[in-house]
């Protein structure tokens, strides 16, 4: 993260996402500020606090897509929740605290994989010599293992001949086995189990899910994890011992501390739908609690320590990123205490005609790349000419203001409308070239375009 200033992540966030340029700022200042904080004195730095940005604007413009990229730019944990899944306390549903419990969870799946990719070197040879053993397994002769010796003072293992002699042909093996030359040899190998407890312990409510977690566990820890013998070739059988290998090469206190401290450190909480919990409440329905959540959140954005199965883990240096469209409410209906954790304000705007042809054209893993990959599977040569982004563009720009705007979502709806009859006989079109022409386009959708009932429900 050292090398990466605001101007190379804003950098690295423009070759996947159009526009939004402010909205890539601030993300790209918040995360260089964790590392000029890191680099400060001890006593200077447990009092800078990360500020949280709050993004606004309409669907499909990226203020997701935004956070989630930014995350794996720098191997971060990072969750996505969304502020309407969660109740005051009391009421049924998730309690804001399972926003950190998740957020654990991904840093421990961050910290492993590190760990795997750190003993894989050491994991496959394990896991090759397990396979020998399989393979060339000790004849009952050899006695016990090597090096024991029996009561009467003679040695149990085989004379040095014979020792050398399996030796050579274990090396033999070898050989062999990194070449892929036994890959279709039949072994068999114990695989373990789970321990599940027969039935959902406890019911759905405030903290029942966390305690179902921690009783889960705990039933994980008494019962012994059932095992079963299974045969499969060698090729099968290779990732599941590397696996197995890793995992008992990894301890497991060193990942849960590591991913507490990375959870703490470098945490981002994405916090969508915001907006539908600002206002007061309206004493009934859906919106019943919508003042109690922003109680339950603040402690969470201000700072607290919140219990898991691997540690306390503390919120204070956590970034937490909100958004919200805000259409029926704005930024001042939440609680002032509330807005008071949120000091960075971005406003993201509406995509134009020209932003939905950079959506198709430039991001590595465009819809118009994503769909001509998918294709070139079935032997189908797909090719979108100019003209037809174009068309695209227009047509998607053109619904999103007559009907409902859902940014640049709309395109998937378009693309899969343009390309069904493709889609459907792909099959039987193996070895063919097609170039999607504006023809093509606006044959496909403008009859659903003039209509705009239509277009309300299809498009």
């Amino acid at each position: 993260m050292t090398e990466l200033t605001p101007r190379q992540i804003v950098a690295e966030l423009d070759r996947d996402i159009v526009g939004q340029s402010d909205a890539k700022r601030a993300v790209a200042i918040a995360l260089r500020n964790r590392w000029r904080r890191r680099q400060l004195p001890e006593e200077l730095r447990v009092q800078i606090t990360p500020k949280n940005i709050l993004m606004i604007g309409p669907t499909g413009v990226g203020k997701t897509e935004i956070a989630r990229r930014l995350a794996k730019l720098v191997g971060a944990p990072f969750v996505k929740v969304e502020a309407t899944k969660f109740t005051e306390v009391g009421y049924v549903g998730r309690d804001v605290e399972s926003i950190v419990r998740d957020l654990i969870e991904a840093a421990i799946l961050l910290v492993k994989e590190t760990e795997r990719r750190r003993v894989q070197e050491h994991a496959e040879a394990r896991a090759n010599d397990r396979l020998l053993d399989l393979l060339l397994p000790v004849p009952p002769s050899a006695g016990p293992a090597r090096g024991w010796f029996d009561p009467t003072g003679a040695t149990a293992n085989p004379p040095d001949e014979e020792a050398e002699r399996r030796q050579r042909t274990r090396e033999k093996l070898r050989t062999r086995l990194e070449a892929g030359d036994l890959d279709d040899r039949e072994v068999e190998i114990s695989i373990q189990g789970r321990a599940m407890a027969p039935v959902s312990i406890l019911g759905a409510g405030n903290n029942m899910e966390q305690m179902e977690v921690e009783l889960q566990s705990m039933f994980e820890k008494l019962v012994p994890k059932p095992s079963k013998n299974r045969k499969m070739t060698v090729k099968e059988a290779r990732p599941i011992l590397i696996a197995q290998e890793a995992e008992a090469l990894i301890e497991p206190e060193k990942v849960n501390q590591q991913a507490v401290t990375l959870a703490e450190e470098s945490g981002i909480v994405f916090l969508d739908e915001l907006d539908k919990v600002a206002g007061e409440d309206g004493g009934k329905g859906p919106d019943v609690s919508r003042q109690g959540v922003q109680r339950d959140l603040l402690p969470i954005v201000e700072g607290t320590t919140v219990n898991t199965r691997y540690g306390p883990v503390r919120t204070d240096h956590v970034l937490f990123i909100a958004a919200g469209a805000f259409h029926k409410s704005k930024p001042s209906d939440l609680m002032p205490e509330l807005q008071g954790r949120f000091p960075i304000r971005v406003e993201l705007s509406d995509l134009s005609r020209d932003d939905f042809a950079r959506i198709m054209r430039e991001p590595r893993a465009s819809l118009i790349k994503q769909y001509e990959a998918l294709l070139s599977t079935e032997g189908v040569d797909v090719t979108f000419d100019d003209s037809a982004i174009d068309a695209l563009a227009d047509i998607a720009h053109q619904v999103n203001r007559t009907t409902q705007n859902i940014g640049a979502r709309r395109l998937h709806t378009l693309l899969e409308r343009v390309l069904e009859p493709l889609s459907f006989d792909a099959a039987d079109k193996a070895g063919e070239r097609v170039v999607i022409s504006a023809q093509t386009v606006r044959d496909r959708l403008d009859n659903l375009v003039q209509d705009e009932d239509l277009s309300r429900y299809i498009l």
